[in-house]
């Protein structure tokens, strides 16, 4: 199922993913002269923060929403800079051969259930001894949210909506995409779970969180229900996981991050 993405409420509701992020790209250790493609690209302002780095290099950031492509595109105009460039790319079918000097991915690769395709197009896409660094949500990611969601979508009001359901995520341990890496001609140098904690600043937003990134479930409810069924998932967290004194709303979530390169 392809989703329609709020680009605008996204690039509002994903401040936690934009930290993760920067955190990734230090690990990266860029000199300023690479060539890199950013698989996810979003509304591209994590693009364009790695784009201020290679003054001596280039950017594509590619994304499967064509309205994240336009919104990055908007704000970050090539005119403006001149060394990124935003285009609407399938993850699964990357038609690049021997390009990148790195490929950088972040909170993106869980949306593909099947990755090895989309290791074999990085593989190809590298330059010989090219790196990646990658981070997505991994085994065990989110489960309380996931455990909230799936006990309001089982209740008489909402179970009609989810005939045929079939869990949409990859969340993937680390020894089997460490197989896939390797069968698609990459090392595995690296490939961890790691815990980490996502502090929402009120109850707003984790609904807009749950909003703009949980469409799968989200978007099986009619529109015009859809807020309703967001409320009682939320309520239903919130009842195992209170709110602070200090108004955040916290959640429990596991990356698997992956650096790997072609030799």
């Amino acid at each position: 199922m392809a989703y329609k993405w709020d680009a605008a409420d996204y690039a509002h509701s994903s401040s936690a993913q934009q930290q993760w992020a920067r955190e990734l790209i230090a690990k990266l250790q860029l000199k300023g002269c690479e060539t890199l493609l950013d698989i996810g690209s979003g509304d591209g302002k994590i693009t364009a923060e790695i784009a201020s780095m290679l003054t001596a290099g280039s950017v594509l950031g590619i994304d499967n929403s064509p309205d994240m492509v336009e919104r990055a595109r908007a704000h970050f105009p090539r005119d403006v800079h001149s060394n990124l460039e935003f285009r609407q790319v399938d993850a699964t079918q990357l038609p690049f051969e021997n390009d990148f000097d790195v490929i950088f991915s972040n909170a993106t690769l869980h949306w593909v259930h099947d990755p090895r395709p989309v290791l074999q197009g990085i593989s190809r896409s590298l330059k010989p001894h090219g790196k990646v660094i990658l981070q997505m949500g991994g085994q065990g990611n989110a489960a309380e949210v996931i455990d909230a969601m799936d006990a309001v979508r089982s209740r008489p009001e909402w179970v009609k909506f989810f005939d045929g359901f079939q869990f949409p995520y990859g969340f993937y341990g680390a020894g089997e995409y460490c197989k896939w890496l390797v069968e698609a001609g990459l090392v595995c140098s690296r490939v961890e779970l790691i815990p980490k904690d996502m502090a929402h600043p009120s109850r707003e937003a984790f609904e807009g969180w749950l909003r703009t990134t949980w469409m799968p479930y989200t978007h099986r409810v009619p529109e015009n229900q859809r807020q309703a069924f967001i409320t009682e998932i939320v309520d239903r967290y919130l009842e195992a996981n209170p709110i602070c004194e200090d108004g955040v709303v916290h959640v429990q979530m596991v990356r698997l991050e992956v650096e790997t390169k072609k030799e």
